[in-house]
């Protein structure tokens, strides 16, 4: 089934299924580790989801799409982007809400300048447009959900926030912002340490020490 015959018309976001789809077309587009990338963020907010009472679904979906602009990349270069790539594609498909997280998710702290991807190819305009839309939204949980497991999720699985917030550096994603952007990543996840009522590395106890002890 092609992503272009999916049901895209009745819902704001796709189903399990629907998604799984549009992720498989995404990895034919542009192959590479960032699919696994997709996946455990999805397993990761599926998790949180269910443990402090959010539509499980709809955040395994957001989730998974989260990154799907990356399907526009070939050995990685693009016209755009990723968020802004994801944001139109799944604004043509009629997947308003999905499209609100392609863009979000890289924005815990809401500024532009403080984007740590490394694709910043965005236009001028493009830039103009994610800020104005960052500014004239507010958050909800499902933006914050997706923010802080994109951060808990590597392309080899689920890791601590700590690890992903040195290894971006490490990586040369680096600005001014970036001691906003980490206290941003830490108050999220102190926001559903409380929502879950738990450390919610706990949910995740195998993964993090297979990761930090294999």
């Amino acid at each position: 089934m092609q992503v272009e015959e999916c049901d895209l018309i009745n819902n704001l976001y796709p189903s399990k299924d629907e998604a799984t789809l549009i992720l498989s077309w995404a990895n034919e587009q542009n192959p590479g580790p960032w699919i696994n990338h997709c996946k455990f963020s999805a397993i990761a907010a599926e998790t949180i989801a269910l443990k402090c009472g959010m539509d499980v679904e709809k955040s395994y979906v957001f989730g998974l799409l989260h990154d799907i602009g990356y399907f526009a990349y070939r050995d990685f270069k693009g016209d755009t982007c990723h968020i802004y790539s994801g944001y139109t594609l799944m604004m043509d498909k009629g997947y308003n809400e999905v499209a609100r997280i392609c863009l979000t998710h890289s924005f815990p702290y809401k500024d532009f300048r403080a984007y740590l991807g490394t694709d910043m190819t965005c236009s001028d305009n493009e830039k103009d447009f994610v800020s104005t839309f960052l500014s004239e939204i507010e958050y909800d949980d499902y933006d914050r959900l997706v923010q802080l497991c994109d951060c808990l999720s590597t392309t080899q699985g689920i890791c601590i926030v700590e690890k992903r917030l040195i290894s971006a550096v490490m990586k040369g994603t680096y600005n001014e912002f970036i001691y906003k952007n980490w206290c941003s990543f830490l108050e999220l996840k102190e926001y559903f340490d409380k929502k879950c009522n738990m450390n919610i590395n706990n949910l995740f106890y195998d993964d993090i020490c297979k990761d930090i002890f294999s």
